[in-house]
């Protein structure tokens, strides 16, 4: 194996791990256990037609995202929703304050690692967005939409 075909398989196999957790397995989820999702959704929306709406939204981010960031087209701008995606979905579902018991070691425990992990996903998404220095900052603002070429390799 040439250091350019390590160099593109390395670059491919971080970007699934980070994205593994959506596409497929969470997709899928909520795919072949629609009405459980819904169920879920309904806990922060109290209403099925918005946790509807919430779920198949969930969907498209995670399967039209990931596939971004798989194939680096405007990868930059999906790790950039799939940071939010975390955040939101942080805060909507994993409210570790909510049962009150943390300091018990009861539910808002558990939900308060799951809180930090969807946290630093959000965190791995923005090193894509942005990348890994000061300097990789204003090419995301100066063309958002534009793929950060992530299987390209420089000239020697």
């Amino acid at each position: 194996m040439t250091s350019l075909s390590l160099g593109v398989g390395i670059a491919f196999l971080v970007r699934l791990l980070l994205v593994l957790l959506f596409l497929p397995f969470s997709a899928l989820d909520k795919i072949l256990n629609f009405r459980g999702a819904v169920g879920q959704a309904k806990q922060a929306v109290h209403a099925t037609g918005p946790a509807v709406v919430l779920i198949l939204l969930g969907l498209c981010v995670e399967i039209g995202m990931s596939a971004c960031i798989l194939t680096g087209i405007c990868d930059r701008a999906a790790a950039f929703v799939m940071a939010g995606y975390c955040g939101v979905t942080a805060l909507l579902w994993k409210r570790f304050w909510a049962p009150g018991d943390f300091w018990t070691g009861g539910r808002g425990r558990e939900l308060f690692w799951d809180f930090l992990k969807n946290i630093a996903l959000a965190g791995g998404f923005l090193l894509i967005t942005f990348g890994t220095g000061a300097a990789t900052v204003e090419g995301f603002f100066a063309d958002p939409l534009a793929s950060s070429h992530p299987y390209a390799v420089a000239p020697r």
